[in-house]
């Protein structure tokens, strides 16, 4: 009899196991860490629609593709709920030259989209075990690099500038630990400071109205 009664312990710890596995939450397929490449479409303009020059066309906006790698770390915060941290870095193309003589919004020679920093977080639904959407906001810092002449003087500065970010996306699960995503985001950026080269003390903090519009795909793994 207690031979009996081992065997069936036993059996019934061997189908409790996957029985167990089988009891994850989609949430639970969207949490700890990530790491990822991201590419996309990147468009800068100034957010002011006010013509300062009567007698030229001044360019407002430049556009170019943005690339970089992002980290994050995410948790389960119920069966399909999920809350995160993430940060990011990433470059951009997108630049304007003063080749055809007319200026642009800052009226130099060029603008050029530099290194942009993000921090925030993220809160996601998990529609699917492997479907995740989600929406995402936090502190973003990005520099513009600005060249000008007067024909005889080159002037190179960078423009850092402090601002909000808000985005939304899906994230789709591939495989075991292998995910791909794609998002839009929004960046307002209204405060700036010109950093200067050399040993020029960087400007006063200034007031700015920058917006910048992101169409984002990216793949990644998670640990």
């Amino acid at each position: 009899m207690k031979k009996i009664s081992a065997i069936l312990a036993v059996g019934a710890a061997a189908i409790s196991v996957p029985a167990f596995a089988q009891d994850a939450t989609p949430a639970q397929n969207f949490q700890g860490l990530r790491v990822e490449g991201l590419v996309g479409y990147d468009h800068n303009r100034s957010g002011s629609s006010v013509d300062i020059d009567n007698t030229r066309n001044i360019k407002q906006s430049i556009d170019g593709v943005v690339y970089g790698i992002g980290a994050g770390y995410d948790v389960a915060a119920g069966s399909n709920f999920t809350l995160g941290a993430e940060a990011e870095v990433t470059d951009s193309s997108a630049k304007w030259d003063n080749n055809n003589g007319v200026p642009n919004t800052f009226n130099l020679g060029r603008v050029k989209a530099g290194r942009d920093l993000y921090f925030g977080a993220r809160a996601g639904y998990a529609v699917s075990p492997s479907t995740l959407v989600y929406l995402k906001g936090g502190y973003t810092n990005a520099r513009y690099n600005l060249e000008g002449t007067d024909g005889s003087t080159n002037l190179r500065q960078r423009l850092d500038t402090d601002g909000w970010r808000v985005g939304a996306g899906v994230e789709q699960k591939v495989g075991t630990n292998a995910y791909v995503k794609a998002e839009y985001r929004y960046s307002n950026y209204s405060k700036g400071e010109f950093d200067f080269n050399g040993d020029t003390p960087d400007s006063s903090r200034f007031n700015i109205d920058t917006d910048r519009h992101q169409v984002m795909v990216g793949a990644g793994v998670r640990f």
